[in-house]
């Protein structure tokens, strides 16, 4: 009853490419510029001054906030009191809503 079948060629060649992986692609992986380096080739290059050529954007790199005023110390988050935090700030707004909508 069992008749042994010869494969095809091409089912044994898509089985192999089925078994295969491909290689990783391989990344060069460039040094990322810190805010410092990025503020000092704002205001060096004037290519970073115009926009298309036409909007000017001096006025806001000069009135961009410094790094130092940007930092913020790590704050560890609370699960339990974050969520009662924010579940009594809507209900709240809840409550409001409804007295609004009453009235």
């Amino acid at each position: 009853a069992d008749i042994p079948v010869i494969p095809d060629l091409e089912e044994v060649q898509e089985e192999e490419l089925a078994m295969q992986m491909a290689a990783p692609p391989s990344v060069q992986v460039n040094r990322v510029l810190t805010y410092h380096d990025l503020d000092k080739d704002l205001m060096k290059y004037a290519a970073f001054q115009t926009l298309d050529g036409e909007v000017d954007l001096k006025l806001l790199t000069k009135v961009l906030a410094p790094e130092h005023e940007l930092r913020e110390d790590d704050v560890s988050w609370d699960w339990d009191h974050l969520f009662t935090e924010v579940s009594s700030e809507l209900v709240t707004e809840w409550d409001l809503g409804q007295s609004e909508r009453e009235d």
